[in-house]
């Protein structure tokens, strides 16, 4: 049984998924202060913003690896399979009233769900809630690498692009929540170095010689000391700092955090300004080239116009997928543990008035 491997990661810092939190937490601010700015923009040619409608609620299809006693002489490498997006007891007149989810999925430059939440908009509270689940949770599916991670690249490759990447996605978070979130948001993080390019750029103050090479990673750092006007490249370089070359200074997660901070601040900073309320079909467009969303634009203008009711991002609660420990060495797979997650859910994101229970959820135990 898994639960008798477990073992604990030998990690440097105390807590290293509130370093995660922050970033996240910050990523998040400046998604939603581009919105905001987007919304106040369009306010004069939408002056009546209804609420979205959700998704018609669909079974969704993913390609499934054949079982063990497939015959070999099967054509199909892999086989449809219908999946439901919540329990068969649940339907739309059980949902509550205004309440939305999300799934929120950033991909690398591989295709690997680096950042994958769910978050909850509860329309008639005004309350905001987001889950990181983490990217190393064992999932239980029929593939070699087993982890929440690989689920969007596995499905491009063995479902069909794009919308085969994402049903997978969906239905590996939905074994470990009970449910499909009504829409979905993928993006990358070129709209981060975008954002700041359209901006003109973020003033940093570098405070010593940032220098390291990792041509596994084909990632070259080397940052001088000083003030500096960084374009969105370098920015992200200085965010993502912490190992150095042989001679040269690193940094600990928590100042690496700190960087990230100064970064997003500095973004913040040029965001609001008034002239680049002006550059909103700018923002669209990077929006457009490197987030791939079921939202159509009035749902995305009605959420912004949501922004100022929840008093900025105070009143966004974050949270982490409790966890059981870990598979350790080869793998370093997360195990989930369901007793927490059952009672997260249904505190945070269940849209649903009954509750989830633990019959509903698909977690290795």
């Amino acid at each position: 049984m898994a639960s008798e491997n477990k073992k604990t990661k030998d990690n440097k810092l105390p807590n290293p998924k509130n370093s995660k939190r922050v970033f996240i937490k910050f990523f998040l601010i400046t998604v939603a202060s581009l919105l905001a700015i987007v919304a106040i923009g369009a306010a004069s040619f939408y002056r009546n913003i209804s609420p979205p409608e959700l998704p018609t609620t669909q079974p969704i299809t993913v390609a499934e690896p054949p079982s063990s006693s497939s015959s070999d002489d099967d054509d199909d490498e892999y086989v449809p399979a219908i999946i439901l997006t919540a329990p068969e007891r649940f339907s739309s007149s059980e949902r509550k009233e205004l309440f939305f989810t999300f799934l929120i999925v950033g991909l690398n430059e591989g295709k690997n769900a680096n950042t994958v939440m769910v978050a909850s908009y509860d329309g008639v509270n005004h309350e905001a809630n987001l889950i990181s689940i983490p990217r190393d949770s064992l999932i239980n599916v029929n593939r070699n690498n087993r982890k929440l991670s690989n689920a969007f690249l596995n499905g491009m490759v063995i479902g069909g692009g794009t919308e085969g990447g994402i049903a997978q996605v969906q239905r590996e978070v939905m074994s470990v929540i009970g449910f499909v979130p009504d829409f979905y948001v993928i993006f990358n993080y070129d709209a981060f170095k975008e954002v700041i390019d359209a901006v003109g750029g973020v003033e940093i103050y570098v405070p010593f010689h940032m220098r390291y090479d990792d041509p596994w990673q084909d990632l070259h750092i080397d940052i001088r000391p000083g003030l500096q006007l960084m374009d969105g490249h370098t920015a992200l370089l200085f965010a993502r700092f912490r190992e150095a070359n042989p001679g040269f200074r690193p940094i600990n997660d928590y100042r690496r955090i700190e960087n990230q901070q100064t970064v997003v601040n500095a973004v913040l900073g040029n965001l609001l300004r008034p002239a680049n309320i002006l550059r909103i079909p700018e923002f669209i467009e990077i929006f457009n080239n490197n987030v791939y969303t079921n939202l159509m634009f009035d749902d995305m203008l009605w959420f912004a116009s949501q922004y100022t009711s929840i008093r900025g991002v105070d009143a966004v609660n974050f949270h982490t997928m409790p966890t059981d420990g870990s598979s350790g060495t080869p793998m370093w797979y997360e195990f989930l543990y369901m007793p927490g997650i059952v009672q997260l859910v249904n505190e945070t994101i269940n849209p649903f008035i009954d509750d989830i229970n633990a019959g509903d959820l698909d977690i290795i135990r």
